[in-house]
């Protein structure tokens, strides 16, 4: 299994290619490269190949396309290459939980690296309300519901509560890196062992 996060480049389409997928791959390079407010519809029409109407009859809106984007976000990234690689690195569940960071240091020195697209649309969609905020948010909190079964297979008595500061270590090593600190993974790895270390086991 390679260790480095899916680029958010892709082959160009075939003509067999059902312009959904089209579509779908188009936004989903473009969302993650840029941003969801940066992409116009046009943007994506132009680049994808569609008509107009196409892009409509399969999304009935950007905000739905987006909300595509997010569940393609979470299949690729997240179970694709995030899960799939920490389960790969290590068999110790506490070892799997500080693999985390190892991925995300390969993650945080490729030149293509673009960030979380789940932090990154919470940013642009601050409205509590938004769908868009909302699916994101959701994504996130399943992302600390495996790092929760991590820490509960490992012994840890509060394996929420150790979740949510191990996510906020890996949010913010993302951030850190996204500011240029290709290191960013491994401090946040040091103090997650710390964390690990200190938290009380059933």
């Amino acid at each position: 299994m390679s260790t480095d996060a899916p680029s958010a480049q892709h082959e160009p389409p075939t003509p067999a290619t059902g312009a959904r997928e089209r579509i779908l791959d188009t936004a989903y390079d473009l969302f993650s490269q840029h941003g969801i407010r940066a992409v116009g519809v046009d943007a994506i029409i132009q680049q994808s190949g569609v008509a107009r109407m196409t892009l409509y009859r399969h999304f009935a809106s950007k905000d739905a396309l987006v909300l595509a984007f997010l569940e393609r976000r979470e299949q690729r990234w997240t179970e694709g290459w995030l899960q799939n690689d920490v389960r790969a690195r290590a068999t110790d569940p506490g070892e799997r939980l500080l693999a985390i960071f190892d991925v995300f240091d390969g993650w945080f020195r490729r030149p293509d690296f673009e960030g979380c697209s789940f932090i990154n649309v919470l940013l642009e969609i601050a409205d509590p309300q938004s769908e868009l905020h909302q699916a994101s948010a959701s994504y996130l909190a399943r992302i600390r519901a495996f790092v929760a079964g991590l820490a509960a297979e490992a012994g840890v008595a509060d394996p929420e509560a150790l979740a949510h500061k191990w996510h906020i270590l890996m949010k913010g090593s993302i951030v850190a890196a996204g500011e240029g600190d290709r290191e960013a993974a491994r401090r946040a790895r040091e103090v997650a062992a710390l964390v690990l270390q200190d938290a009380p086991r059933r």
